[in-house]
């Protein structure tokens, strides 16, 4: 019989992924492959919690978890493997429009099969795609579980609670997530570039409630399943490697249909209400009904190169697709390195097997994580193979480890730690392949506790930076019954909110925490007022009815409990001074504050009467 092929298109929040892992699951054997690094772990963990640790496999070009006898693959869709499985499922395949991997997308629509079944997971746009490419498929559509409604726009400082903020690009994160540090407590960070471990940590406190922010690179439109309620859109633009453009529709809708989770319905919206970064009324009409432009072309690469020489390999991967609706990819990273290596006659003289030729392409693909540029990222590629080409054809120990050693410290903020963190990827790509260490399980294994450590130092650093636990707990209160402020007042004057101190009451005096940031000051002040009126009032209480040997003359001032609370002023006459009030008891009213000034007078004309 002839192996079903199924594509399944819709929106977001249709259980398309959800849908492919099943069926997976359900045959002796799968492979999955994925957009990002961080969505193939997320699926790797559901499958294992199913299957077993001893079944799964977790395959991207930085990590690759590969149990003797793994039966389920979950990949990027670079690193799928080519061995025979039953079931073949394809993620976003709509990616086969992207300029940089679309053509890997497409090669894996084309020539990637299960032995008994293959779904093809993507866009309502695909299908015309998928009638030309894959003419014998079955095409299944599905609709959105929830609602998805635009909420118009509304300024970073009045998004509701469980909202996700979009922005595009490490900068602009990070300058809202401190905006919203200031306004509303903190806010967690994800981005593409974060490791799985520093992207998981800063989700589950999202998702615990630490925080009711979270901000994001469009990384979170490819999937990445999290508890939000609406997403807001920081702006409209991005850069896409080549030019800074307005987002299409179909991008606009991936990002906001990451709100509503399942059968909750979810928003959208912006943070300008007019501008290049305000929706236009039929970008709202498209993406609430989800009706966008057809896919008419996928860019394509040929998946077979040839190896017989340099210049054949050049030619093969320039070839172009015949004429109809698979364009010539442009040319991508790894081909330009490819191109400024063939110049190097040292390059030429090495690569002339076939099995060296390859050995060549292999150190191309070596991906750009830090972001280099073209010369930079091919002048690193030239040594790798340098070594991969001489002697036992393996990277040096010495050199491998000096590299890495030198990423080990999370010292640094937190833009510092995150290029620690892509700088760490290059390594651990190498050690990811089989024959370019002389041990590449020690090497893994080295790279693998770096990326950790730094991901957790990246986690308490972006905690630092962009979450400030004191301010979120009394955000969450402003607005109530002040009597219901968990307000707790310690031995020594220290003024706490779930735990997390504010500042101090001296006497009648509240002073906020010198480890308060400057923007949280007047906050931490105002809210604090406004809620220590009891205490307040209680110890004015307490003052009215002390006796005379409560009170004490420390120079001018007249002090209660230790805590100044007036001072003597010059009078009529040396032997009748005023008595005036200290500024701190400005908070009570003015009932009380009489009857403070008619006890304190009382003291005094005692105090006179005894000693003069």
């Amino acid at each position: 019989m002839k192996a079903a092929v199924t594509a399944v298109l819709g929106p977001t929040n249709t259980g398309k992924t959800h849908l492919a892992v099943e069926r997976m699951c359900a045959h002796s054997s799968g492979i999955m492959g994925f957009p990002l690094r961080l969505l193939a772990r997320e699926v790797y963990d559901r499958v294992v919690r199913l299957k077993g640790p001893e079944q799964v496999a977790l395959v991207t070009g930085e990590e690759k978890i590969m149990p003797p006898n793994a039966r389920w693959f979950l990949c990027t869709a670079e690193s799928m493997p080519e061995h025979d499985a039953a079931f073949v499922a394809l993620d976003e395949a709509q990616l086969g429009t992207d300029a940089e991997r679309g053509h890997v997308f497409t090669d894996r629509l084309l020539r990637r099969r299960g032995r008994e079944e293959t779904m093809i997971l993507g866009s309502e746009a695909l299908r015309p795609m998928i009638r030309d490419l894959v003419p014998d498929a079955e095409i299944v559509g599905r609709p959105r579980f929830s609602k998805l409604t635009y909420a118009g726009a509304k300024k970073i400082s009045r998004l509701p609670k469980r909202s996700a903020i979009v922005a595009f690009s490490a900068e602009e994160v990070y300058a809202v997530a401190e905006m919203l540090r200031r306004l509303r407590g903190g806010a967690a960070v994800v981005m593409g570039a974060l490791s799985p471990r520093t992207r998981n940590a800063q989700v589950a406190m999202f998702q615990a409630g630490e925080v009711d922010y979270l901000v994001a690179t469009d990384a979170i439109g490819m999937g990445l399943n999290m508890d939000v309620a609406h997403v807001a859109f920081a702006g409209l633009h991005k850069f896409d490697g080549r030019r800074n453009r307005r987002l299409t529709v179909a991008e606009m809708a991936q990002i906001a249909g990451r709100a509503g989770r399942h059968q909750r319905d979810g928003t959208f919206g912006g943070v300008v209400e007019e501008g290049p970064g305000a929706f236009l009324p039929e970008e709202v009409f498209a993406i609430e009904e989800h009706r966008f432009p057809r896919i008419e072309h996928l860019y394509w690469r040929n998946g077979e190169p040839d190896y017989a020489s340099i210049d054949a390999l050049i030619a093969s991967l320039e070839r172009r697709p015949e004429p109809g609706v698979l364009l010539a990819a442009p040319q991508s990273t790894d081909l330009a390195v490819l191109k400024r290596l063939a110049d190097e006659p040292w390059v030429r003289d090495r690569a002339r097997a076939p099995a060296m030729v390859k050995r060549l392409w292999a150190a191309c693909g070596l991906p750009d994580f830090r972001k280099l540029g073209i010369d930079p990222h091919a002048r690193f590629v030239s040594r790798v193979f340098g070594y991969l080409s001489e002697g036992r054809g393996v990277v040096p120990n010495q050199w491998f480890a000096d590299e890495v050693s030198r990423l080990d410290t999370i010292a640094g903020d937190v833009e510092t730690i995150a290029g620690r963190i892509a700088a760490i990827r290059s390594w651990a790509y190498i050690a990811q392949r089989p024959d370019w260490l002389a041990d590449p399980a020690h090497g893994a294994e080295r790279t693998r506790q770096i990326e950790e450590r730094l991901s957790d130092g990246l986690h308490a650093s972006l905690t630092q930076r962009f979450v400030d636990k004191r301010t979120t707990a009394l955000i969450r209160q402003i607005g109530a019954d002040a009597s219901l402020l968990p307000v707790v007042i310690g031995p020594e004057g220290e003024v706490l909110v779930e735990d997390h101190p504010i500042g101090r009451l001296d006497g009648f005096r509240f002073t906020v925490d010198p480890a308060a940031r400057a923007g949280d000051r007047r906050l931490l002040l105002a809210a604090a007022e406004k809620r220590l009126t009891g205490e307040r009032t209680r110890r004015a209480e307490a003052l009215v009815a002390a006796e005379d040997a409560a009170f004490a003359l420390d120079g001018p001032r007249i002090v209660w409990s230790g805590h100044a609370v007036a001072q003597l002023t010059p009078g009529p006459s040396l032997a009748r001074p005023q008595l005036k009030l200290d500024r701190d008891l400005d908070c009570l009213g003015k009932a009380q504050r009489e009857a403070v000034q008619a006890r304190l007078a009382r003291w005094l004309a005692a105090a006179m009467a005894r000693h003069v």
